[in-house]
């Protein structure tokens, strides 16, 4: 498989962590694109990448990180042909995802991109050190912590439990 076709093996992958990472489609879509407009600009380095996927999903992690450190007013162009809001339906499951998705957007950004890689992405502990380009402990560490904090707001706790060490 030729190196262009490895990393259009890996859009729908990059999709869905740029929905998950993004929070909407049109900034997913916006994201996606940016990776694969600087991963096409980079061309040259292909033959050198070993692992198309961390590669992607680095490039894809700092131009994240990049958009949320440099914040954008966000707008709507609301005119007659505007559609209603469609009223979500109301079955559990629905309010479940939306529920956790809600969940994992108050996590602190370097624990939610490390859950969904893990989670998502089912990558392991070392390919997601080389993509965000971090030591694997800082990797279990905000996972840990990530995954306390997640469960805690899931059970409507402020706070995850924390066990006092009596000595």
């Amino acid at each position: 498989m030729g190196s262009g076709q490895q990393v259009l093996a890996w859009v729908p992958r990059l999709r869905r962590y740029a929905r998950a990472l993004a929070g909407n489609r049109d900034d997913a879509d916006d994201l996606v694109q940016d990776t694969l407009e600087r991963a096409c600009a980079k061309s040259g380095l292909w033959h050198g990448v070993a692992d198309m996927r961390a590669w992607l999903f680095g490039i894809m992690h700092n131009l994240h990180v990049d958009g949320i450190r440099r914040p954008r007013l966000a707008t709507v162009v609301l005119d007659d042909d505007t559609p209603e809001a469609p009223v979500a339906p109301t079955q559990g499951d629905r309010l479940a995802v939306l529920d956790l998705q809600a969940a994992l957007e108050q996590l602190p950004i370097e624990q939610r991109e490390i859950m969904l890689l893990v989670a998502l992405e089912d990558m392991s502990y070392a390919e997601v050190a080389a993509t965000l380009g971090i030591p694997i402990g800082s990797v279990m560490s905000r996972l840990s912590r990530g995954r306390e904090r997640l469960r805690a707001l899931m059970e409507g706790r402020a706070e995850p439990i924390r066990l006092k060490v009596v000595k």
